[in-house]
């Protein structure tokens, strides 16, 4: 079998250098050769072709292969060279090879020269290998393995690299967080694999509305970022309104479907008034949810001291210590006792999260709630609770009802009823010991989700309660359809039943119609005795508040 090989020799002799080619040829070689005897017409012949091989003759009139070697280290090419020689010295065959020569061989040995080729060829096609796996690790390094944008790693290495030249040149850039809308329902109906097929078109499409000198990345999931460099917001506004209307134009087809797609964009200045790149992204971030907020597929640009965004700000700084917490354990459950008010005894306990910040700061649910529902972090944090609890009380004999606060978010996930049922099977806690509670408003805003998922739990053996009832303010037209076991009265006309006659009427009014329906009824925030006599006149059946237990720790 006949090798092709292109082959640069540096020799003088045309005689001798047609020696070289007939014992190329010899050994299984189909040379394609040119011949040069100076430097400078090594150095263009390196430039104008590739080369397998270099063969320089030692010794020539107007070139050395010293200075030969030279040409091929300065063109920094990968290239196997082999000194020829008549006569060479056991000194210069060193230093040879200490230069970069790969081999030398005697003139009156040629015969060695072809195996001396084949071993060069292979070793130089592994440092190859090893190369271009070297350049794909790197390239794995930077980039997206889904889309081959830039990933946020280097993504964010940009940014500081950008923020540097703004605070040294009072130059100003601009970034946009891009957020596809409504992306989830491509996954859920067509699969990740459509998914995956869609973010790599668009990235395409994005690809082709940013200059050269910006940066395209992919963020994760969804998301994207832009890196606008030397572009004042105006104009970055106006590229963003760009992009909007080019992905809201852009058609994603799938297995015969058509999809279409939108996408909500926050804009944020890089300048001199920027703290940190993190900064930075954060204010983009939070400005992309306020145009998702906003409904979606528009664009808002970020405002120094917005109130809004400070708020939302805050909620974000939540999601990453509430996150943290989950990772770390830091949620913990307190109870406080429910009590009957008529009649002795115990009954029930209701179950309060609470979350120990990095500082070891016990921190109450008000705080961070409100950013969990905002972001969709309460279903995770309602199966560390219910966890938590079965797993505290299923060795308990005090045959206490466990009342277990839910999110509206929990209902509408499908597999949050198959958790709780696998939970209580894992932990062998008797159904009827656990009492769900969810708001009344947000029973109401998930209406359907809701009486479907009570009436599943009602059949596992599990009680269910109307938490804040009286605060929604549609209440009793809801009970004929909502299959509740309690109502818990809100805390807001508990406290001021003595006081205000509107609240006690309204008291009055739930318990009346609870009866009516079958329901029992639990006052909260029941404060002191004289209130809870009061109660119990009224006829409500089991109180909670200080009155009777401050919450303590599981």
């Amino acid at each position: 079998m006949v090798t092709p090989l292109n082959v640069l020799i540096a020799e003088d002799s045309v005689d001798d250098t047609l020696v070289l080619i007939r014992e190329l040829q010899h050994g299984g070689f189909e040379p394609n050769y040119q011949r040069v005897e100076t430097a400078e017409a090594m150095r263009a012949a390196l430039q104008e072709r590739d080369w397998d091989l270099v063969i320089a003759d030692h010794k020539m009139p107007r070139f050395s292969s010293t200075e030969a070697l030279q040409e091929v280290k300065s063109s920094a090419l990968d290239l196997p060279v082999i000194i020829v020689s008549g006569n060479i010295g056991e000194q210069f065959a060193v230093d040879a090879m200490r230069a970069g020569a790969h081999d030398y061989i005697m003139k009156d040995s040629l015969k060695r020269l072809a195996p001396a080729i084949e071993r060069e060829l292979r070793e130089a096609e592994t440092r190859a290998a090893h190369r271009r796996a070297e350049d794909t690790i790197r390239h794995m390094a930077y980039h997206d393995a889904l889309t081959d944008l830039v990933n946020r790693h280097e993504f964010e290495t940009r940014l500081d690299k950008a923020l540097a030249s703004a605070l040294a040149r009072d130059t100003s850039h601009a970034l946009l967080y891009l957020d596809l809308d409504q992306f989830k329902i491509i996954n859920d109906t067509s699969g990740h694999v459509a998914g995956d097929e869609l973010l790599k078109q668009l990235a395409v499409v994005l690809a082709g509305l940013v200059r050269d000198n910006d940066t395209l990345a992919r963020l994760g999931g969804d998301e994207f970022g832009i890196l606008l460099e030397s572009c004042p917001l105006d104009r970055a506004r106006e590229i963003a309104e760009s992009i909007r209307h080019a992905v809201e134009k852009f058609r994603f087809a799938w297995q015969g479907r058509m999809f279409s797609i939108s996408v909500s964009i926050g804009v944020a200045a890089i300048s001199r008034s920027a703290r940190s790149t993190k900064d930075v992204m954060s204010a983009a971030d939070m400005t992309c949810y306020a145009a998702k907020d906003l409904g979606r597929n528009r664009v808002e640009v970020f405002v120094q001291n917005d109130s809004e965004l400070t708020r939302r700000q805050g909620e974000m700084e939540w999601v990453s210590r509430i996150n943290q917490a989950l990772v770390e354990d830091r949620l913990v459950v307190y109870q406080q006792r429910i009590v009957p008010l008529h009649g002795a005894g115990a009954f029930g306990r209701e179950m309060l999260l609470r979350m120990y910040d990095e500082d070891e700061t016990l921190v109450l649910p008000g705080a961070f709630i409100p950013a969990a529902e905002r972001y969709n972090l309460m279903p995770a944090i309602d199966r560390r609770v219910i966890d938590l609890v079965l797993a505290n009380i299923q060795h308990d004999q005090s045959g206490d009802v466990c009342f277990i606060n839910l999110s509206g978010a929990s209902l509408s996930d499908h597999s949050f009823f198959t958790y709780i049922r696998d939970t209580l099977e894992k932990y062998a806690v008797p159904p009827p010991r656990i009492c769900f509670e969810i708001t009344e408003t947000a029973a109401i805003s998930h209406l359907p989700a809701a009486i479907e998922f009570i009436r599943g739990i009602k059949e596992e053996g599990c009680r269910f309660a109307l938490d804040d009832f009286g605060s929604g303010l549609s209440s009793f037209s809801y009970l004929k359809s909502i299959p509740v076991d309690f109502l818990k009265i809100d805390g807001a006309f508990v406290r001021n039943i003595l006081l205000d006659r509107v609240d006690c009427a309204i008291v009055d009014a739930i318990t009346r119609i609870a009866q009516e329906a079958e329901i029992e009824t639990i006052a909260e925030s029941v404060e002191d005795d004289a209130v809870k006599q009061r109660l119990r006149a009224l006829g409500v059946c089991y109180a909670q508040g200080y009155c009777i237990e401050y919450p303590h720790a599981l």
